[in-house]
């Protein structure tokens, strides 16, 4: 008893997907395209000095910074991941029967986030000057 296959409803269901991907292939350079060809063009000197808020610039462009900035960006990221998992954290489990275990892994969780924090703290990783 073998079934008939119907081709053209395979193919059918496929349509939105190759809509989809010419549409995707199609974007991105229909959009340069259109950026290069409307946006306009300055060929002025100004436009190729170093900005800087609009005064006038002095000095070298390239610089050192400190590498304590990207201390502070690393852990702005790594707490800001941690407020990013406790929202859907809090919505998937809260109508649900498994509360208390989920409750547990979120406090696990909290923990080892701020134990990251208390190690910062203890190098002095977050203090500007040193």
């Amino acid at each position: 008893m073998s079934e008939i296959i119907d081709i053209s409803n395979i193919i059918y269901s496929y349509i939105p997907v190759a809509i989809i991907l010419v549409v995707a292939l199609l974007m991105p350079p229909l959009t340069m395209f259109l950026v290069k060809t409307l946006s306009p063009r300055s060929r002025s000197a100004a436009k190729y000095q170093t900005y800087e808020a609009g005064s006038v610039p002095t000095g070298d462009a390239r610089i050192q910074f400190n590498v304590e900035y990207y201390l502070y960006a690393i852990a702005f990221v790594l707490f800001d991941i941690e407020v990013l998992f406790l929202y859907p954290w809090a919505t998937v489990f809260k109508g649900h029967g498994i509360m208390m275990l989920a409750t547990v892994e979120m406090l696990v969780f909290i923990f080892v986030v701020l134990f990251g924090y208390v190690y910062l703290l203890k190098k002095e990783a977050l203090k500007w000057m040193k």
